[in-house]
């Protein structure tokens, strides 16, 4: 191991003219998608994507996104204590993206972007139609962290369109999952291979 130290730019969160996170999204990626419906307590549908989103929990199953500020989607899912994660794809690339625009709390994003909705199985917001899958939660808690909150759902359904299925499994090839990256770029579905974990 060298004792000599790379050369490195330091960048120190708090400092004059340090953008800490432009560079944790331009670092921490590729982050997966959560394309969050909810409904307001007035019946108003919002649908927007989120970034900032994994499974916080397996046993119970908890999924995780985080609001950074406080946006419709957060204000709807305290409201109702229900929201649908709906899987990013990329033949709804255009969608997603428009879906991300700052819209009026009276306005149906997926109306004005046109996007198909659907009912659910267990929760009052409806999931994306052609979102090749879903997953329906109930809020379990959040957690305030400075200008963010983090929004843990517990896992109430999953579904999965068949032709994302291959024996009883969702494969890459069929969910085509898009990721967020840097600035405005965006992560195509991924070349994958399988390494089998030591035992």
């Amino acid at each position: 191991m060298s004792a000599e130290r790379s050369l490195r730019q330091v960048f120190l969160p708090g400092t004059e003219g340090v953008n800490a996170y432009g560079l944790l999204t331009a670092l921490v990626v590729p982050r997966p998608i959560a394309w969050v419906s909810t409904v307001s307590a007035d019946g108003v549908g919002n649908l927007a994507p989120h970034s900032f989103f994994t499974v916080a929990s397996a046993r119970p199953p908890i999924v995780q996104f985080t609001s950074v500020g406080t946006k419709d989607t957060l204000r709807n899912v305290l409201a109702t204590q229900e929201f649908v994660v709906n899987l990013a794809s990329l033949p709804m690339l255009e969608a997603i993206n428009a879906s991300s625009a700052s819209y009026d709390a009276a306005i149906d994003e997926a109306a004005a972007v046109g996007v198909a909705l659907e009912a659910s199985e267990r929760v009052s917001p409806h999931r994306v139609t052609d979102s090749p899958a879903s997953i329906e939660c109930r809020l379990h808690s959040t957690v305030e962290l400075g200008e963010s909150t983090l929004v843990l759902g517990e896992v109430v359904a999953i579904t999965v369109r068949d032709e994302a299925l291959r024996d009883g499994h969702p494969t890459i090839e069929g969910l085509a999952p898009l990721s967020r990256l840097g600035r405005d770029e965006w992560g195509l579905p991924p070349e994958t291979i399988a390494v089998q974990r030591p035992r």
